[in-house]
């Protein structure tokens, strides 16, 4: 009888046990674990991301193809390395990133819930509120690191459509960039990056905390409830919300990164450095305003799988970190 009490126990967990904060976690596992998990997620989800670059960057003929032909047309070309272009750059270069990201987020949502906590405010209010300061705090914090990385990941993408720029390595594009532009040409996109996809963090976390909040409810679980949800109940409603936050985000963030891939990659505009006024006009010249959507498949499927996969992996992570007292 004792056993099964166990067993049961252990396999049922309460709605606290779906929000672990920073002071449960043992740090040193968290990162480690975090750092094989995320490796191994970003690989599945990477080939997403080629093709959307591709479709945003390339002439009209590439970008107006859905996102499946250009897929089958990179294979074609470059087979299974052209799909994954960029792709080790961006394992091993994320590593420091993500540690100060994921920091960041963790230790600013926990001060953002004490802070919160006496306020009159639903608590689903309140997490949502928590999540989403705490996105936008860790987004502009990992911006500084994570700006130079994407633009030289996007510049080794690229590589192969007419007007690119030839790469040796990835040194070597920080090294033509830098002698053509001075070191801010790494942070090409910064100040767009920082404007507009903070606040799209935000309102990822933000969406995330009170979705996952508003469905443990729906399906009739409180904190003081004597039924708990099952592990697999936890990740599927865990995955749900993550889906739902990534789809919504895309929808509205898409134009805005059309603008910042191109500004951070093409160089033949003609005198001058690319501004962001004059990406935009060129696009709408191109295109017209749907050019704006540029690869938009690719990126609500990159951004639904990311925001699914990338939070049952956090929260995989975040329950195997748990300090053992």
């Amino acid at each position: 009888m004792a056993l099964e009490t166990e067993s049961v126990t252990r396999d049922k967990l309460s709605l606290a046990d779906t929000e672990i904060d920073w002071a449960r976690l043992d740090k040193t596992r968290f990162h480690v674990i975090g750092a094989v998990l995320f490796t191994v997620q970003q690989a599945l989800i990477h080939p997403t991301a080629v093709v959307k670059t591709r479709m945003q960057v390339a002439d009209s003929r590439l970008a107006h193809m859905p996102g499946m032909v250009v897929f089958k047309d990179i294979l074609r070309n470059d087979g299974i390395p052209g799909v994954f272009r960029g792709f080790g750059t961006s394992a091993i270069g994320s590593l420091p990133g993500r540690v100060l990201a994921l920091t960041s987020l963790e230790m600013s949502k926990d001060m953002m819930l004490k802070y919160t906590q006496g306020l009159n405010m639903p608590e689903t209010t309140r997490i949502g509120v928590a999540n989403g300061v705490a996105g936008m705090f860790s987004s502009l914090i990992s911006s500084l690191y994570f700006v130079p990385l994407e633009v030289i990941c996007q510049r080794l993408i690229v590589q192969g459509l007419p007007g690119a720029t030839f790469y040796i390595d990835p040194f070597d594009v920080a090294r033509k960039v830098i002698k053509a532009e001075g070191f801010c040409g790494l942070y090409r996109g910064f100040g767009l990056t920082a404007l507009t996809n903070s606040p799209a963090v935000a309102l990822w976390w933000g969406a995330y905390g009170a979705a996952q909040r508003i469905i443990w409810r729906s399906l009739g679980y409180r904190d003081d409830s004597e039924t708990k949800p099952s592990q697999m109940e936890m990740m599927a409603v865990q995955a749900t919300a993550g889906m739902v936050a990534g789809a919504c985000s895309s929808v509205i963030t898409t134009p805005i990164d059309t603008v910042k891939t191109r500004l951070q990659v093409i160089d033949d505009y003609g005198v001058a450095r690319p501004s962001v006024l004059k990406t935009t006009k060129i696009l709408l010249k191109e295109d017209g305003w749907w050019g704006f959507y540029r690869g938009f498949g690719p990126r609500f499927l990159n951004m639904s799988l990311y925001g699914t996969t990338m939070i049952v992996t956090y929260e995989l992570i975040k329950r195997l970190s748990i300090k053992h007292i």
